[in-house]
């Protein structure tokens, strides 16, 4: 299996780009938003001591669309690992 868009057909080619495209304009607009969010949750971690990964998995299970919640995710990740 290639990964190289070059050796696809054209129609898949369009499509592959342009879900990248997508995916890419979708990053460039919510990445500040994204990382407030995370600020956000991450600010919760002492006042919700033991429940707060429970309480995590449902704030993010709440965001829409999918890759949003997956770029707060990383966010809360990366903070995490900061710290």
């Amino acid at each position: 299996m290639s990964f190289n868009l070059a050796n696809k057909p054209n129609e898949q080619r369009s499509v592959e780009e342009a879900e990248k495209a997508r995916l890419f304009e979708l990053w460039q607009h919510n990445l500040q938003r994204a990382k407030a969010d995370a600020a956000r949750l991450v600010g919760e971690k002492g006042k919700r001591k033991g429940k707060w990964e429970e309480w995590l998995r449902a704030q993010l299970a709440t965001l829409t669309p999918a890759e949003y919640a997956s770029m707060v995710q990383r966010e809360v990740r990366r903070l995490l690992a900061a710290r």
